[in-house]
């Protein structure tokens, strides 16, 4: 059965990463970056919040098509907010497909220090997440995590994951650990 694997974390937590390497773990399986796909529009930057919802309605396509060959779809995504998360669940079930709802954990200091870690990063979704989080009305990265704890805490279907910041091999054991468990 094709599965749908939603891997929520706050920005800088290793998720575009781990669901990288989680995917060699199955041929075909797409790993669906949202804001890899928010970069692919021109001029995105122009409007970011209708650039992000463009983004998002794409991925769901994406993520639709690509269940219908039969075939496992990973979205490394930063969510504080059900309702794309609802929409990907309706999507896996349209399709028959299992929905696995992952969520990275540290500590909101540890998001933090994560996300200004790689602040000169020359990756283009990096600077992306740089960019947003620097405009005037931008919450701070805490505040976020913060966000997003509370929302999982009204989820009971999502499985935590503690990361280990630092260390990509331990955390993806959890991830897989957390996986098989999700898969029962």
């Amino acid at each position: 059965m094709a599965t749908v694997t939603l891997l929520n974390g706050a920005p800088a937590s290793g998720k575009s990463t781990l669901a990288g390497l989680l995917a060699r773990d199955r041929a075909m399986t797409l790993v669906l970056d949202v804001d890899s796909v928010r970069g692919a529009l021109a001029r995105w930057e122009e409007d970011p919040t209708e650039a992000g919802w463009s983004a998002r309605r794409l991925a769901l396509a994406m993520c639709e098509c690509h269940l219908a060959a039969g075939h496992d779809v990973i979205v490394p995504q930063f969510l504080q907010r059900e309702e794309f998360i609802d929409q990907l669940e309706d999507v896996a079930a349209q399709a028959g497909a299992r929905f696995l709802e992952l969520c990275l954990v540290s500590s909101r200091d540890q998001a933090a220090a994560q996300f200004d870690a790689r602040a000169g990063s020359l990756q283009a979704n990096h600077r992306a997440a740089t960019m947003l989080q620097s405009a005037t009305d931008a919450r701070p990265v805490e505040e976020l995590y913060d966000a997003m704890i509370a929302m999982i805490e009204n989820r009971p279907q999502t499985l935590r994951v503690n990361i280990v910041p630092g260390d990509v091999h331990e955390s993806l054991i959890r991830l897989r650990d957390a996986t098989a468990q999700g898969a029962r």
